[in-house]
Formats: structure tokens, C-alpha cells, sequence
């Protein structure tokens, strides 16, 4: 018999213990569990960060300060050049041809536009925010501007 006659499948998976089936599995009396305390009873899992009853280290240390990072508004920021390099003349920038243009993740992200680099081509440029420059640059290309 060679290890090829036998199915792909057999051995592939190891069979689960079967736990409290008496002396002679091997897992039978206390099933693997030791004797007694708290880890050998059903529901024996502690809360993270649990020291045995006594005030947890995050409760002793002081808390100080404010953090926004819940609050915060985080944009994908697009600068003019990449619009410049990435665009033809006339064409409409929005979400969507961005995210074609590999410039943003996704059609969702919140986009705002930089006034870095310089810009010739007319473009219709919509997004949820601007720089002053960069509204500024695409006027004066004779683009428009339009905040969604």
C-alpha cells in the first residue's frame, strides 16, 4: 500500500477530543480541566485586564487630558498637480473619477483639494472641501468649483 492509494481527504482532518468519556480516553474524571478552582467550572473566562480583584493597573493610573481622535474628520487630500498629471482638459472631477485615477480609496472618502502645483487644464472639480489657493488656481485655469 502507498500513500497515494489513499484518499485525499483521509488524515486531512484530526478528529476533536471527546472530553468526560470515562478513565480509559484519557479525558475522562476532570476532562482536562485539572482540579478544582475557579478554571475547572463552566463560564470560567475573566474580563480582560481582571488582577484577581484588586484595582486594575488602567483604573490606577491618572487620566489626564482630551483626545479628538473619536471626533476627528480625517479627509483624502488631492493636490493640483495630481489633477494636472491625471485629467484631460474639460473633464469633470468628482469622486468617482478620482478613485479611477487611483488618487482616493474609495467613492466615499471625504476629499479635499490642494493648491500644490500648478494647473492649465479647465476643470470641473467637486469635492467636500478646498483650499483657498486651490479654488483660487482653478478659477484662474477658467475651471469651476463645486462643493458637494
Amino acid at each position: 500500500m502507498k500513500l497515494d492509494d489513499i484518499l485525499s481527504a483521509a488524515g486531512k482532518y484530526k478528529a476533536r477530543t471527546r472530553v468526560g468519556r470515562g478513565t480509559g480516553s484519557g479525558q475522562g474524571k476532570t476532562s482536562g480541566r485539572g482540579s478544582k478552582g475557579y478554571h475547572s467550572r463552566p463560564g470560567s473566562n475573566r474580563a480582560f485586564g481582571f488582577e484577581g480583584g484588586q484595582n486594575p493597573m488602567l483604573k490606577r493610573i491618572p487620566k489626564r487630558g482630551f483626545s479628538n481622535e473619536n471626533f476627528r474628520v480625517e479627509y483624502e487630500v488631492v493636490n493640483l498637480a495630481c489633477l494636472q498629471e491625471k485629467f484631460e482638459d474639460g473633464a469633470r472631477v468628482d469622486a468617482a473619477a478620482l478613485v479611477k485615477a487611483r488618487l482616493i480609496s474609495g467613492p466615499a472618502a471625504l476629499v479635499k483639494i490642494l493648491g500644490t502645483g500648478e494647473l492649465t487644464k479647465k476643470l470641473t472639480v467637486a469635492a467636500k472641501k478646498f483650499s483657498k489657493s486651490a479654488a483660487e488656481k482653478i478659477a484662474q485655469a477658467g475651471g469651476s468649483v463645486e462643493l458637494v
